[in-house]
Formats: structure tokens, sequence, C-alpha cells
């Protein structure tokens, strides 16, 4: 069988038409589908389309299932006995396919479910605007594709790793970004997201009570204050995060929290370094802001 990951999450989506009918609900009563993401290649581009029309629907809980790799019609088949499997629990299936393959399409088709074709109907179009057909070749988006690109993104994610939570203070005259914020306010997986999905060269540097004797930034960074941006959060939530770590500590006390993070924000004031709040924002949104505001958009 296809590997596949299964999660429960609630969801919320968008501009396309599905009908979504009341049926067995789970323990919190809302009703229960099960979403499938099926992909010739890595189920990425599937999952993260899927997952953006389904972040419309709230009132629904989804049954996610994410099975990569399905480049042949029997592959196929066996992803639609699993399909059907749903439809007989009554989870009434809804599949979101990236599938080049009219093929595949088709047996996708034939399981009884919702099926929306992610690519077909947009490649059509594109074939039609650009006087040209379609490539063939599978997983080319989130293959090596251009291998200089994608060199560049995996020495970017070394560079995040050594430079992760200021550990090295050499080649930052070479970031493109550098991160400042107290401990456990997101500059890690900022940092990560920046480097493996755009390839940028960035650093963190965590705030301490060492660096506040004086109004200017730490003399690690100071140097390259135009690249620096920072990150805060809600003393509240802050506390909350920390305590996860560090349990009932000075540390992960709301009283040591918002001394933290008023010198933080203090200090991004006076030195002129943008920043933005954390604390309701994923990852994906606090990295665009970044990108946004230091002109690092291609």
């Amino acid at each position: 069988m296809f590997p596949y990951s299964e999660n429960t999450t609630t969801a919320r989506t968008r501009s396309i038409a599905i009908d979504i009918p009341v049926i067995p609900s789970g323990n919190d009563g809302r009703p229960v589908r099960a979403a499938y993401f099926v992909s010739d290649s890595t189920g990425i581009t599937a999952e993260t389309l899927g997952s953006a029309l389904l972040a419309n629907f709230p009132s629904v809980t989804f049954h996610r299932h994410t099975i990569p790799f399905v480049d042949t019609a029997e592959g196929a088949r066996n992803v639609v006995r699993d399909i059907q499997d749903s439809v007989r629990a009554g989870a009434d299936p809804i599949v979101f396919a990236t599938v080049k393959s009219a093929e595949i399409v088709a047996e996708l088709a034939a399981s009884g479910a919702v099926v929306i074709d992610l690519l077909g109907g947009h490649l059509r179009e594109l074939e039609a605007a650009l006087g040209s057909t379609a490539s063939e070749q599978l997983g080319q988006y989130h293959g090596v594709g251009d291998i200089e690109r994608y060199f560049a993104r995996m020495r970017a994610v070394e560079y995040a790793i050594e430079h992760d939570d200021g550990q090295s203070m050499r080649a930052l005259d070479i970031a493109d970004v550098i991160i400042i914020a107290p401990s456990r306010c997101g500059k890690t997986p900022t940092t990560m997201y920046l480097a493996l999905q755009y390839g940028l060269l960035v650093a963190n540097y965590p705030l301490t009570d060492d660096d506040f004797p004086s109004d200017g930034l730490p003399a690690t960074v100071a140097k390259y204050a135009s690249r620096c941006f920072g990150l805060t959060t809600t003393p509240l939530r802050l506390s909350q995060v920390r305590h996860e770590r560090r349990p009932s500590s000075m540390y992960s006390s709301l009283a040591q929290c918002t001394l933290e993070l008023r010198r933080a924000e203090d200090l991004y004031r006076r030195n002129r370094v943008p920043f933005l709040n954390s604390s309701t924002k994923s990852v994906e949104e606090m990295s665009a802001v970044i990108m946004q505001s230091m002109k690092l958009r291609s």
C-alpha cells in the first residue's frame, strides 16, 4: 500500500464550490469528511493547495491523507480502494489531485468520491496561452529542477544551522537577514523556512540579559543593523511556550517574559529595527512580512 500520513485538523475552504452535506459527526459535534491529497510526485502542492481550500470550512473536521508518487494506473487503483473504504465508512471523501496523466485522473474519478483536479484545467489554459504543450515529466516543481537554485537552497540551510541561536558569528557579512529576538519567539523555525523555501542566508541571534546594559544593538550584530529584523510576542504566549521547556522557572515566569519583551521592543525602536509580533502569525506569514520589509523578494 502507499505511504500516507493522516491527521485530524479543523478546516476552513475558498472559491471552488464543494458540496459538503451533513454526515456523521465527530466528538465535537462537527461533521467529518475524509480529504485525500493525491500526487504523481511528492504531494506537497496537492496538500498545500487543497488545505488552502479546506481552510475556509471551519465547521467541518477533515481526516487528511497524503498519498505521493501515484504515477501508474495500478497505483491509482490501489488508492481508489482506500478511498472506497472511506466511502463505505461514511466519510464521504474529497480528493485533491495534482496528477498529469488523464488515465490516472480517470481512475480516481471512478472511486465515487468528489475529485478536484488542481492541475488539469490550468495546464490546458497555459498550453493555449503559450502555444506550447506541457511537459509530461513528473515532479518538476518539487524535484531538483534548476541545479544551481537547488544547491543554493541547500547552502542556505547549512548556513542557517551554523548560525542558529548565535552559535557562529562567521560570515555574518553575507547574511541576507539576521533575526533577533528573546528566546522562544520563533527565530529558528522562521530562519529555517526562509532558508529552505527561498534559499536566503539567514542567521538568528538571541537577546539575553547581557545584551541590555547599553542602548545599542549587541556588538556582534551592531555593524549589520540594516540587515536585522526583530521578533516579539505577547508575555502570556511567551510564558506558555517557555513553561513547556522549563516549567515553574524564572525563565518562564510572566514577569520575566514581560521584562524581556519590553526591553527588546524598546531596543528595536531605538535602533530602527523593523519587527513583528509572532503570537498570532504562522511561519509562512512571518517570512512573507520579513521578505517584504527587508525587500528580499526577487
